[in-house]
């Protein structure tokens, strides 16, 4: 009987071992396709494809997108590298690989960041995508409005990390295009893709892309990503002299395989790309309009970023002061000309704009003097329009006080001879600011910034507006105050529901 069993059961075994080979000889065959794209980083322009357009898994070469919305929110105000996140159960349940993050967990988005950039950490990634909106869906489904609107035209999510999931593909072509974004748009956060090691708070973590950036001469990034599905992926930059490349590379069969042909397609790059080509770099994209304003928990803080204020309460007269609707007319009229203003621009009630001398500005001075004449005082609340290089304009809205003895006294209908028109200055500690958003023409930052300054007049008064173009916007900046004024101002405004955030010097 013992025989007999002994007999079945190396039968079973036997039949076990052929099952295994045959199941080990069907994964080898099937190896996930593979794709590679290499493009000019200068101008944009593709230089060698294959198989560049088909939609595959791009494992965790997703968390460059996750990186990308985090680095937008931030500067948008949404979330800042000092927040405190609590991680999610979502995000502590991801497999490998891992920062080690515990559900409840307290940690910095930036730790956060460098896990998720440096290590390729699953967790870190997901506790990002949780804190920006909610929930892993909700946060995918931002993803895939993101990608549309920077031009990643084939590619949808559905996580933050990268993990194979039905309907989580992109394609080479989206993700080297990714890659460039993520060094022309923020440059200021690129050069964590070159560290070897970084301090993720919980660990000091090690770059999975160190042998690349090891054994390739110029190499400087970007994202390694691997799952069974998609085999050894990676997108890459390296710069030679004027030159830079950015290659992505699907379906490596290993580590070493993978880097031997990025290496080759960099060299492609490198023989192929001119010696010297104007920089072309990506359009800017509307992200406020297209990708957030579906997401319930950004959506808010969007549209009160790229909507003008429609209304705004008039503050209150202070005694002796000017009548609030000479004030908003003394407002409205110094946007109406603002696109002119070079020197001192006086609005007075039913008298013509004095004649103005510009002078040569001094750091010193902060106020705008009129000879022969005392100036008149400041409306109550009103902040005095800046220009661009921070030029203050006295509004000469009241009546002219009587003249101190000893004065000239000025005909009726004669004018001050001269105005001194002077800069403010932002020593003493005063280098923070508060910025009120991005808009998409000049004229609308201005116009936010004079309503916000007629809004919030207590902690503002002593703010310098200052419109600042960037990234194919217009920054609306109050500037020249201390830390303290910036955070309080902020707060009041954020009571107000009117987003905001500090910025330092």
């Amino acid at each position: 009987m013992s025989s007999l069993q002994g007999l079945f059961a190396r039968i079973f075994l036997f039949l076990g071992l052929i099952t295994l080979i045959a199941l080990l000889s069907v994964t080898s065959g099937r190896a996930a396709p593979y794709a590679a794209v290499v493009m000019d980083a200068r101008t944009g322009e593709v230089l060698y494809s294959q198989n560049a357009t088909a939609r595959l898994h791009p494992a965790s070469l997703t968390k460059m997108l996750t990186l990308y919305i985090a680095f937008d929110a931030i500067k948008r105000g949404e979330i800042s590298l000092d927040t405190v996140v609590t991680v999610s159960k979502n995000a502590a349940s991801k497999p490998p690989s891992r920062l080690g993050l515990k559900a409840g967990q307290k940690i910095a988005l930036r730790y956060l960041i460098r896990a998720a950039a440096v290590k390729s950490a699953n967790d870190a990634a997901s506790a990002i995508g949780d804190a920006l909106s909610g929930s892993e869906s909700a946060f995918a489904a931002r993803m895939t409005r993101t990608a549309k609107a920077i031009g990643m035209k084939n590619s949808t999510f559905k996580n933050a990390n990268g993990l194979t999931e039905a309907g989580h593909l992109s394609t080479a072509a989206d993700m080297n295009h990714l890659g460039r974004r993520l060094f022309y748009d923020f440059p200021q956060y690129y050069n964590i893709f070159s560290r070897r090691t970084t301090d993720a708070g919980m660990a000091n973590v090690r770059n999975t892309n160190r042998r690349f950036l090891d054994a390739y001469r110029g190499a400087d990034g970007i994202k390694t990503g691997y799952t069974s599905a998609a085999g050894f992926n990676l997108t890459a930059s390296a710069e030679r002299g004027s030159k830079r490349i950015i290659a992505t590379v699907f379906g490596g069969k290993s580590t070493a395989h993978r880097n031997a042909k990025m290496a080759e397609l960099m060299d492609i790059g490198f023989g192929n790309a001119p010696a010297n080509a104007k920089i072309r770099k990506p359009e800017p994209a509307d992200l406020g309009a297209g990708a957030l304003v579906a997401d319930g928990r950004s959506a808010g803080k969007t549209i009160r970023l790229v909507t003008v204020l429609q209304t705004s309460p008039r503050p209150r007269a202070r005694p002796g002061a000017v009548d609030p609707a000479q004030l908003e007319a003394t407002a409205e009229a110094v946007l109406a000309m603002q696109d002119s203003i070079e020197g001192a621009i006086a609005v007075a009630a039913n008298v013509s704009p004095p004649a103005v001398t510009p002078a040569v500005p001094n750091e010193a001075t902060v106020v705008a003097l009129s000879i022969d004449a005392r100036p008149a005082p400041r409306p109550a609340g009103l902040i005095a329009p800046a220009t661009e290089d921070q030029i203050e304009v006295a509004a000469r809205a009241a009546p002219t006080p009587a003249a101190p003895p000893g004065a000239k006294t000025l005909r009726p209908g004669t004018r001050a001879a001269t105005e001194v028109v002077t800069r403010m200055s932002t020593s003493g500690g005063r280098h923070w600011g508060v910025n009120l958003g991005r808009f998409p023409n000049r004229s609308v930052a201005e116009r936010v910034l004079m309503k916000t300054a007629l809004t919030e007049t207590v902690t503002l008064q002593d703010g310098l507006r200052k419109v600042v173009a960037q990234g194919g916007g217009y920054d609306a900046n109050f500037m020249g105050l201390t830390r303290e004024q910036a955070d309080l101002a902020c707060r009041r405004l954020q009571a107000r529901a009117i987003q905001c955030f500090t910025i330092g010097p």
